[in-house]
């Protein structure tokens, strides 16, 4: 499919035809509604009402089939509005039974229900009619559900998410613990996560107990797992701040109790990143083009198995633009008239791989010099210099654009992957 928009969107206009069935289903947990129309919007016979299981599945794609033929449609386009998670095993089954699967925007059903009955009124029954003629006049997406090692990695990379967040959780509470029981321990250790400061923190949770050992005795439990790195100063420095600590005192069984749960579950969620992340590393090696992108100066593993996991096989996309609606990022504006509005994102795309692509294009434009002097181009460039803010959206495509290129075609990072050779000739120029 042409990756252009008015091309796609007559492609999908065409695709309806007068032996296509198209079928609008409103999802649900438990109980989903399927309504059916022909490529002019008739409705064909009544609507089906199935539950969210293996009879009630093969029930909707019985009654799709036996419609089909009644009506002379050799052809079945299914689709759902995808509100949730419920959708996915539906999916799987009737692309399984052949059937095609496309999606709506939740935004569109919302903003054209009153076209149906000129109401407000919103109801499984009446929402499977919209979905349908949304489809039939070609206002669907194709999902590309993801498969293999890319179902794999989609449900890693949303898993190292939940639990990195869960982790970030249980670091601030220990921080929260610190500033009430020992408010002095960030002068001594920076970074509480050290193996010493770990190891300070089983053995004496409390000022009461390093000034109750002494420093010697902390430095010689130190030696026992750390040779380097602390000395009798350090001990020093955290017994005379043990000394004259002003955290609190009551409560101490609590503190030390709560304290050690901490630990553990930081413990837990810090093993469970590190597994999963090995997990990630060892798919990477397997994904075709995965190696080239790691190329890229300031894109690490955590990056392009993201990228990955949100986008799936690059090789189900025809230009680097397709993945840039994917994301959101393509532009809008509103003008009317004389009147040029401004432009911005679109945002109507995975938020996950937005957010993504933003963090991996910060440390680009301080560390990959090519990003470097696009960033700079930009944003001083004698017409419409963009904001800071602006560019780094800008190279957001970019990125994507350099990302698709090194996966499809399996070549190394060159910076005239970035820059374009007419660029990169003026820069090498400058530079001399």
């Amino acid at each position: 499919m042409k990756h252009k928009l008015k091309q796609k969107q007559n492609q999908r206009i065409t695709r309806m035809t007068e032996t296509t069935l198209v079928v609008g289903a409103d999802i649900a947990k438990k109980v989903h509604v399927a309504r059916a129309v022909d490529f002019r919007g008739i409705e064909l016979g009544k609507d089906c009402v199935f539950h969210n299981d293996q009879a009630g599945l093969t029930k909707l794609a019985t009654w799709m089939k036996e419609l089909g033929q009644a009506h002379g449609k050799s052809d079945i386009v299914f689709g759902i509005e995808p509100t949730g998670h419920y959708w996915f095993p539906l999916a799987a089954f009737l692309q399984e039974q052949g059937i095609q699967v496309v999606v709506v925007n939740p935004h569109h059903v919302n903003k054209t229900k009153e076209l149906e009955d000129n109401s407000q009124t919103k109801s499984d029954y009446k929402d499977a009619k919209v979905i349908a003629d949304l489809i039939r006049n070609g206002k669907y997406s194709e999902p590309k559900l993801p498969t293999k090692e890319y179902a794999e990695l989609r449900i890693l990379m949303n898993l190292r998410e939940k639990v990195a967040a869960s982790l970030t959780q249980v670091k601030g509470r220990i921080g929260n613990w610190f500033d009430r029981f020992f408010p002095e321990y960030g002068v001594v250790f920076k970074d509480w996560d050290g193996k010493a400061s770990l190891m300070t923190m089983r053995a004496f949770p409390l000022p009461a107990d390093i000034t109750a050992k002494g420093a010697r005795d902390v430095l010689a439990h130190w030696k026992t797992e750390v040779k380097r790195g602390v000395g009798i100063k350090r001990a020093e420095q955290l017994y005379a701040a043990a000394t004259s600590s002003i955290g609190l005192t009551e409560g101490v069984i609590a503190a030390r109790i709560e304290l050690s749960t901490l630990l553990a579950q930081f413990d837990l969620f810090s093993e469970q990143v590190e597994a999963i992340m090995k997990q990630v590393m060892g798919i990477l090696e397997n994904i075709p083009g995965a190696a080239e992108m790691l190329s890229v100066p300031g894109i690490g593993a955590i990056t392009v198995a993201g990228f990955l996991a949100e986008v799936g096989d690059l090789n189900n996309y025809d230009h680097g633009q397709q993945i840039i609606r994917l994301a959101g990022l393509n532009l809008k504006e509103n003008s009317s008239g004389k009147r040029k509005g401004k432009t911005g994102m679109s945002k109507r795309g995975r938020s996950r791989l937005r957010a993504l692509l933003f963090r991996a294009v910060m440390p680009l434009v301080a560390k990959n010099e090519a990003f470097q002097a696009l960033h700079k181009h930009y944003t001083t460039r004698s017409q419409n210099p963009l904001k800071k803010k602006q560019s780094l959206i800008a190279l957001c495509g970019k990125l994507i654009c350099v990302l698709y290129t090194l996966g499809t075609k399996q070549r190394v990072y060159n910076a005239i992957d970035v820059l374009g050779p007419a660029r990169q000739h003026q820069l090498q120029l400058e530079a001399a």
